[in-house]
């Protein structure tokens, strides 16, 4: 008995170790007990039914983890079981980090929020934007804050409904060489919209990725390890996976023509092999649950983690207000209940959404299925990982929220 108890003891402090933040007990951080297994539950019902391979969840109270699990597989061909170490591409969930590297500029005042960004990308200075009478030169520049909040006027590939998501489709944005050459294929497409006027979701962080790399004066991917990731102890985040670390990378899912499931090849040229496409600031990094879980964290408590502070408190602060003004819009087009920070998404108002949480709640999501939300009045963050396209196909995100927040005390 004695044996079997050091044991569970070893195994605990091994696991206690392992963790990416401390482990803490549910009842103890204010939640119910077994109203929490409702999300545990609800995220195994999601792979039970096939609607995903395989689901990695985490939920993290007072800054203690209080619920974690996966279920199913990597990747359906081999059956291999999703890990705490499960390597995920999070596609947008990088305009994040790249936002929160932007923001470290303009505290170091490098940038400024209302700086033309063609001081440095000279190349964006003389842009078109398509209106009804054809392409008309734009009236105003392009500033550090509509990258940030997607009033800048570019779109993505994979919309559709104009000429100008056309030509972006022609362009192959994805199979650059480099962010300059990125740059010039931007340089050539028209805007969707004046500068400043609407918000449109696309492609600014990825410029903001290509002019951190200009002001910085060395790579992309060279400024977010220095000043991110590494300080963050974030070792499995960055836009390629090391042929060492690739078992543990997921393989990204989609329901066959008969319903099961199966794999299918990465979109918008999220390649694993190291030197392929871009270090795409809007969409190319590749992480843990654990790795994002210590980020958030670090968002959640005003810039800082372990010691080490990424941001100051003020600028979490203005990041987390809403960005967007009566005049462009004061919502996102994506849902009229939440407008959109310097950051991401920010919930405005719970009543509009229809689900639980609070206002001030900011969250965001990459296109194969992973999310990610903070909540600053209940000290709470929620991490959803999978690996399916297309893009929540089966509604796991707002189910997986409300499952959380019906358990606090």
């Amino acid at each position: 008995m004695l044996r079997f108890a050091a044991l569970i003891l070893s195994a605990q402090i091994a696991l206690s170790a392992a963790a990416p933040l401390p482990l803490g007990q549910a009842s103890k951080t204010g939640f119910h007990a077994d109203r929490l297994k409702q999300v545990d539950q609800l995220v195994k019902r999601y792979v039970d039914e096939e609607k995903h391979a395989g689901v990695s969840y985490l939920v993290i109270r007072k800054g203690k983890i209080v619920a974690q699990q996966g279920y199913g597989t990597v990747n359906v061909d081999t059956s291999q079981s999703i890990r705490p170490d499960t390597i995920f591409r999070i596609y947008s969930m990088s305009k994040v980090l790249t936002s929160v590297a932007a923001l470290q500029l303009v505290e170091s005042g490098d940038l400024n929020l209302n700086a033309d960004i063609s001081q440095w990308l000279p190349e964006l200075k003389a842009l078109n934007v398509m209106t009804d009478d054809g392409l008309q030169p734009a009236s105003s520049p392009i500033t550090v804050r509509m990258l940030l909040n997607h009033t800048a006027g570019f779109t993505y590939d994979f919309f559709e409904g104009s000429p100008v998501h056309d030509r972006y489709k022609q362009a192959d944005l994805w199979n650059s060489e480099s962010l300059n050459e990125f740059i010039q294929k931007v340089s050539a497409l028209p805007l969707l919209s004046e500068p400043g006027k609407e918000f449109h979701y696309g492609i600014g962080l990825d410029v903001m990725g290509a002019l951190i790399e200009r002001v910085f004066g060395e790579t992309f991917p060279d400024y977010l390890r220095k000043h991110i990731t590494q300080p963050l102890r974030m070792s499995d985040t960055g836009f390629s996976v090391p042929d060492t670390k690739r078992k543990r990378l997921a393989t990204i899912h989609q329901q066959s023509a008969s319903g099961s499931l199966e794999t299918t090849a990465p979109i918008l040229g999220a390649y694993a092999e190291a030197g392929r496409g871009i270090p795409s600031g809007g969409g190319g990094l590749f992480s843990t649950i654990g790795d994002y879980a210590r980020f958030a964290q670090m968002l959640l408590n005003k810039g800082h983690l372990d010691g080490v502070q990424i941001l100051g408190r003020k600028t979490i602060e203005l990041a987390l207000e809403n960005s967007l003004t009566e005049t462009e819009t004061p919502y996102n087009e994506f849902s009229p209940a939440d407008g959109w920070g310097l950051l991401g998404a920010v919930r405005l108002d719970v009543g509009k959404s229809q689900e639980l949480g609070s206002e001030g709640m900011f969250y965001w999501s990459g296109a194969a299925t992973t999310h990610f939300f903070v909540d600053p009045k209940e000290e709470l963050i929620g991490l959803v990982f999978s690996q399916h396209i297309p893009f929540d196909q089966h509604n796991l995100f707002s189910p997986f929220r409300n499952t959380i927040y019906q358990a606090l005390r």
